[in-house]
């Protein structure tokens, strides 16, 4: 009986490891051909340089090319249909952002939910942004712009880039928990923006810091606040929006990789492991980290939970700014 017992538990290991080595011959191989990752920005922006980077690390880990392509318009909705119709096998990526969130308020149609549409992969960094003043302005510090502003409402001018971008709406938010009644100027990209605060077109500037490193270090602009939830590491003497006496207005730009919804777990777990190594590589700490990205991994949950609060987060603001879809 205890040999017979023996032999048939035997027999059963043996049939088990059989039907998992089959399973495994049907299954292809992850990836078998280069990776498409489309962006839904145009060549030598702060994303484009994001992707370029983390794809690079990323074909050195799967050891298959990963091919950016630029894929500009309509508020990343372009590039977003593109991905969601695309063979969910993690062979063509997303790079999402915020402008995927506010595309949900802001565009009719909407484009594809990246809430159901895609499946998320991981987060790749953030973009802390920052209020900024000419060097010769009027103001040194953001409380003495407040002051001013209260002083004197509706004519303090805030400039921003295009009408939903990050820039704009934190410019719509910080507005409104300052309680200034601030005309804020959309611009066409980041060059305008610049030129207009340092001919005295506007005030403060709200954007990114990656395009004004260069300008702070030449003198011709001067940092007021950034509005991270602590004071960034490129620039410590400079205060964060709460600590310079504007609460519920932190804000960041951020990065990160989906495919189309459908892709199979074990593709996405290899493709987050891969980002996670590519995040924390020294290669792309290097190129990144100069721009003002804050790196940072993490689980498709996470990315998930972001992704619903930032479409709730931005439908308020929308609301509240009274900003017409377009």
């Amino acid at each position: 009986m205890h040999l017979s017992r023996v032999s048939r538990r035997q027999a059963l290991i043996a049939t088990t490891a059989l039907l998992a080595a089959s399973a495994g011959r049907g299954q292809p191989r992850f990836p078998e051909r280069p990776i498409t990752l489309v962006v839904p920005f145009a060549p030598g922006g702060i994303a484009d340089l994001t992707a370029r980077a983390v794809g690079e690390a990323l074909a050195r880990s799967l050891g298959q090319p990963v091919v950016v392509d630029n894929q500009p318009g309509a508020g990343a909705i372009v590039a977003s249909q593109r991905v969601a119709r695309a063979v969910p096998d993690g062979h063509t990526l997303l790079l999402l952002s915020n402008a995927n969130a506010v595309a949900m308020s802001l565009m009719k149609p909407p484009g594809p939910d990246p809430l159901t549409n895609f499946a998320p992969v991981s987060t790749l960094g953030s973009f802390d942004l920052g209020l900024f003043a000419a060097a010769n302005g009027r103001f040194a510090t953001l409380a003495a712009a407040l002051d001013w502003a209260r002083a004197h409402p509706g004519q303090l001018n805030i400039g921003s880039i295009n009408v939903g971008s990050t820039q704009h709406l934190a410019a719509k938010l910080f507005d409104a928990r300052a309680g200034i009644d601030a005309l804020v100027v959309p611009y066409k990209g980041s060059p305008a923006v610049l030129t207009a605060l340092r001919a005295g077109e506007i005030d403060i500037a709200v954007e990114i810091l990656g395009p004004m490193l260069p300008q702070l270090q030449a003198g011709t602009v001067r940092a007021l606040a950034v509005t991270g939830a602590q004071r960034h590491p490129l620039l410590p003497e400079v205060p964060t929006v709460a600590q310079a006496g504007v609460a519920g207005v932190q804000v960041a730009s951020w990065n990160a990789l989906a495919a189309p919804a459908g892709t199979p777990p074990a593709v996405l777990a290899t493709l987050n492991q891969a980002v996670r190594d590519a995040v924390a590589s020294p290669a792309v700490q290097q190129r990144l980290a100069p721009l003002g990205m804050r790196l940072g991994a993490g689980t498709p949950a996470e990315l998930q939970a972001l992704l619903g609060s930032e479409i709730q987060r931005w439908a308020a603001v929308i609301r509240a700014a009274r900003i017409t879809p377009e």
